[in-house]
């Protein structure tokens, strides 16, 4: 282990032993304003210990940065999966897997002309595939 990684883990060890004013004050210091009210410590803590980490190892891209400010706009275009792609959600307990295809998707062996057919089929309700799935 380096001095730098020694470092850096004891900073993170900091944060994790600081109470609520701690945090607070860390908050102030990190991010120039007060955070927004009812956070907990724990949340506190882990924003910022990955504001430590980013700053010392390097943060996230500009293209990561860039859609992340179009998703918190509200400015997204709508997601097109890629045949290849797989899409998984939990629904009561049980994990659905699906596939995209050329045309469609495939679920258990079976082809759907869209996901909109696939949330009602496993929900009953009736969805929007996209929401359901999380691709929109």
């Amino acid at each position: 282990m380096n001095a730098c990684t020694s470092k850096l883990e004891q900073a993170i060890t900091d944060i994790e032993q600081l109470d609520r004013l701690g945090c607070l004050d860390r908050w102030k210091e990190a991010f120039g304003r007060s955070p927004p009210k009812y956070l907990s410590p724990q949340f506190m803590k882990r924003v910022l210990i990955w504001d430590l980490q980013s700053s010392e190892l390097g943060g996230l891209s500009g293209k990561t940065e860039r859609q992340l400010k179009q998703i918190a706009s509200g400015k997204t275009s709508r997601a097109q999966s890629k045949p290849g792609s797989h899409l998984v959600r939990e629904w009561n307990g049980r994990t659905y897997r699906v596939e995209v295809v050329d045309g469609g998707y495939v679920m258990e062996n079976e082809t759907w002309r869209s996901l909109s057919a696939i949330a009602r089929h496993i929900t009953g309700a009736r969805w929007s595939g996209p929401r359901f799935f999380g691709v929109r």
